[in-house]
């Protein structure tokens, strides 16, 4: 009869190597969140109405009718009426549209040619002299000052704004995505990839191009939220979109005089604004947590 033999544990496997980062987990675990999920549903919401304003059969925001004037709510106008008689409901709706194109626009417009002037200063040592003393020195001058005075001299329009809001946005991606690129530099699959003889061009879109494409989707949130604010403000100084153009920032402008007396005038397209605006932020700050490789980790 042989003795029994105590069941030993197996040999722990031996650790492997880290896991890298999980950022879609990460991103998925803040979308979850009670703010950042009912920031999305609102931003889906005001997207889902500008999108289809014309289909919710709302009445014509242009639409001037003397008789009907600073009319309180009713059935036919569910938030009254403005001071040219234009139903109210339907300029915030259909101005929604025009912000929203604004602070896509700007974002685009800011984030494409930062990206490439960006890859370039940081990446080439003899422009990046030439590059950030320009761009220093149109970051100098104040960013609502040197909109006012770009829409004063090019005429108000929505393409006029739209590049005067980007204008100052502008420096800031290319700052942003010159230090990445200083830090990749000194990575060593880019220095292995250098030293193999890989064409600059290809460098630059295989290896430092997309690890700059995180940040600077963080970034565009906020250019996002910041131009909407930007045009609101020119609006509101008379500098901003032409008065036949709704948008929440000349909607507000106008009601500023009724204020008193018809205070929805500027409250509802306030809400619409503030809404935006803090959803817009709130998505930012998750989709950064997610994507910042220190977060991710927590995850």
């Amino acid at each position: 009869m042989t003795p029994a033999t105590s069941a030993t544990p197996p040999a722990p496997a031996p650790a492997g190597p880290p896991r890298p980062p999980r950022p879609f987990a990460a991103l998925r675990a803040n979308l979850g969140s009670g703010p950042v999920l009912a920031a999305c549903a609102i931003l889906a919401i005001i997207i889902l109405a500008a999108l289809s304003a014309n289909l919710l059969g709302l009445a014509d925001p242009l639409a001037i009718s003397p008789m009907e004037r600073l009319k309180p709510f009713s059935a036919a106008h569910w938030f009254g009426t403005d001071a040219y008689g234009r139903d109210v409901l339907s300029r915030v709706i259909h101005g929604a549209r025009n912000s929203l194109l604004i602070g896509a626009g700007t974002t685009v417009a800011a984030l494409v040619p930062g990206l490439l002037l960006g890859v370039i200063a940081g990446y080439f040592r003899a422009a990046d002299m030439v590059i950030m003393r320009i761009l220093d020195g149109i970051m100098s001058i104040p960013s609502i000052l040197l909109a006012i005075a770009f829409v004063a001299v090019t005429g108000a329009s929505i393409t006029t704004v739209l590049i005067a809001i980007a204008v100052p946005e502008f420096p800031r991606v290319v700052r942003l995505v010159r230090g990445l690129i200083l830090t990749l530099r000194e990575e060593p699959y880019v220095e292995a990839a250098i030293s193999l003889g890989t064409p600059t061009p290809l460098l630059m879109l295989r290896h430092l191009v997309p690890n700059t494409i995180a940040p600077l989707i963080v970034q565009g949130t906020f250019i996002f939220a910041s131009a909407i604010l930007s045009e609101a403000v020119m609006s509101f100084l008379g500098v901003g979109m032409p008065p036949e153009i709704p948008s929440w920032g000349n909607i507000i402008a106008e009601g500023r005089m009724y204020f008193q007396l018809k205070p929805e005038l500027i409250l509802l397209p306030g809400v619409f604004l503030a809404l935006t605006v803090l959803s817009v932020n709130l998505l930012g700050d998750a989709m950064r947590d997610a994507l910042d490789p220190k977060m991710a980790k927590r995850v």
